[in-house]
């Protein structure tokens, strides 16, 4: 069973969902604990001022009394403050919650409206694709760019050849902690820098290792995939520039059969959808520092609250406290008995609720944590325009028991990613009207009324190998290949104060060019 870019898009968002109201309800149970605790150090107070009615003189009581009296009133104080800005960042949460879902749902009103617009351009697009297609310019323009196709292709199947070939026969220089101190100082060269005596004992070094005959194959082993990069890379160019022309034809032709105003009615749905991303990233950012607030919050994290708390307990554990109680325990009066084991009782509910507390703070932290990694995954899904209509994913589980795999944790961010890459596909007729490289599959499908084999495609694993796939230029998690290694290091949706951007050339019309 296959689900379609929207279905699954809602899904992950709906797990985002579910993720922020267990984030809030963990929140609130930490605000409860924390009150707990406080309120049971008052009891604690009161109980112990009741037992120095019982055991003390009038002079000590008075004494003991007003420095617990003192602790207490400066808690109850730093407490109702603390509530007050527990209740405003609580509302600040609800209110961005709100600002996202209202974003979330104007998004899936723009999207409708863009699937119907690629419907009727796809209409239009089988009514004049054979026209078209036999026009003789385009007939030219279509195999030249089919043909730097070709090129291009070939030229990055040779280059990711080089780089394996790099990774693997490079390992055994890299594994050699000689070679590649020698290499990384760059001995025999006109960079190498030393004293003499340093040179004379890597000269030794280097005899020894044979670091003279084994430099050039390791130099030339990493050098060859760089130049053979920038050359693909070079025909990747010219290709997009051949496709670019094609593209200019496909739209003159959907224009002139009056289909301008389907097309400008789906630029401006797509401007308005990734208008409306920008709006939920920074929303969700805003959200995320207010989570962490509330957290914090939640969790005493209040400088003068926790001061207040931390002076409160001190108080009751003064070693006067202590000799008291421990009199006390040693009487066999009924009054006394009753007090201590009060005071046991509510010391024992105060170390169960810091014991909770341990254990929601690692929860939270871990909800945080998969929150997080949820929306650099999502960022990731819209960038790659899989939340298309068109986009669809052989996997049904990835928003089920894939999906809580993990939540729970039995697989990476980045390993879960990689299963909607690889799952994938796009709908028969699918392509673009003009955005250029980088878009997903522009391939020709039988479907399709225009020449087949035709369309700028990025396959998930060599380039040009027909796997159907989008594979974005720059985009898409780990970013781009610099000398074999990826450069990005992680997904891409940005984290700062700046909303970043997701244009990659715009959403496929549908047209079936």
């Amino acid at each position: 069973m296959t689900i379609r870019g929207p279905q699954a898009l809602a899904s992950l968002e709906e797990a985002l969902r579910d993720i922020r109201r267990e984030e809030d309800e963990i929140s609130k149970r930490l605000t409860r604990a924390s009150d707990i605790i406080t309120k049971m150090r008052e009891t604690e107070a009161e109980l112990f001022r009741k037992l120095a009615q019982v055991r003390l003189d009038p002079a000590v009581q008075g004494e003991l009394e007003g420095r617990i009296s003192q602790s207490e009133a400066k808690a109850r104080e730093m407490l109702r403050t603390h509530a007050e800005a527990l209740t405003t960042t609580e509302a600040q949460l609800a209110e961005i919650d709100a600002e996202i879902n209202g974003l979330t749902e104007s998004r899936g009103e723009a999207m409708k409206v863009l699937e119907t617009r690629q419907g009727e351009l796809k209409a239009l697009s089988a009514r004049i694709g054979e026209a078209v297609a036999k026009d003789p310019n385009y007939a030219q323009k279509r195999a030249a760019a089919d043909e730097l196709q070709a090129i291009a292709a070939q030229s990055m199947h040779k280059t990711e050849q080089a780089e394996a070939d790099r990774d693997e026969k490079g390992k055994p220089y890299r594994d050699d902690p000689l070679f590649t101190y020698l290499w990384e100082r760059g001995y025999g060269t006109v960079n190498y820098r030393a004293n003499n005596l340093v040179a004379y004992l890597d000269g030794l070094v280097a005899d020894l290792t044979g670091f003279a005959k084994a430099r050039p194959n390791f130099a030339m082993l990493n050098e060859i995939p760089l130049r053979l990069r920038e050359h693909a890379e070079r025909q990747m160019e010219n290709a997009a520039a051949a496709e670019a022309e094609v593209d200019a034809l496909e739209t003159a032709a959907i224009d002139a059969a009056g289909g301008k105003p389907i097309r400008e009615a789906m630029e401006e749905a797509q401007a308005q959808i990734e208008a409306i991303d920008t709006g939920i990233v920074e929303a969700e950012d805003r959200r995320d520092a207010a989570a962490r607030e509330l957290a914090s919050l939640a969790q005493g994290g209040d400088p003068a609250f926790e001061e207040a708390l931390t002076t409160l307990a001190e108080a009751l554990g003064r070693e006067d406290i202590r000799t008291l109680l421990a009199e006390a325990r040693r009487t066999a009066t009924g009054r006394d008995d009753t007090l201590v084991a009060q005071i046991d009782d509510a010391r024992a509910r105060v170390r169960d609720e810091e014991e909770d507390i341990r254990e929601q703070k690692a929860r939270l932290k871990t909800l945080a944590a998969r929150r997080r990694e949820l929306e650099d995954i999502q960022w990731e899904f819209k960038k790659a325009r899989f939340d298309d209509p068109r986009s669809t994913f052989r996997e049904d589980n990835l928003v089920g028991d894939m999906l809580n795999d993990f939540l729970r944790g039995g697989i990476s961010a980045a390993s879960y990613w990689e299963h909607w890459r690889k799952s994938q596909n796009w709908s028969a007729g699918t392509s673009d009207w003009g955005g250029g490289v980088g878009l997903p599959n522009r391939g020709r499908t039988t479907s399709s009324p225009w020449p087949q084999g035709g369309g700028f495609e990025w396959p998930d694993t060599s380039f040009g190998g027909g796997s159907g796939k989008s594979k974005p230029r720059g985009g898409g998690f780990g970013g781009g290949w610099s000398g074999g290694r990826p450069t990005g290091g992680g997904f891409s949706r940005p984290r700062t104060g700046s909303a970043g951007t997701r244009k990659h050339g715009g959403f496929k019309t549908g047209g079936g060019f």
